[in-house]
């Protein structure tokens, strides 16, 4: 992919660019994460074939990424 910035490029080289747009998810999730966490609630999960809820206490979020969501 080039160095070119994302507004610089067409909506389908931005489509493309895997990297940036797993980068952004995950920014999106843990920010989602440390929400959940901070306000207590749940988050619901798969595993084993299965909807699991974990508890806000549980969910993996460091003290860090609490403190700078703030």
């Amino acid at each position: 992919m080039s160095d070119l910035k994302p507004s610089d490029m067409s909506p389908a080289e931005r489509v493309e660019n895997v990297q940036a747009i797993q980068q952004a998810m995950g920014r999106a999730v843990r920010a989602a994460l440390r929400r959940h966490k901070q306000a207590g609630n749940p988050v619901a999960t798969w595993r084993d074939g299965a909807v699991v809820w974990v508890a806000s206490e549980d969910i993996p979020v460091s003290d860090d990424e609490l403190t700078a969501g703030s």
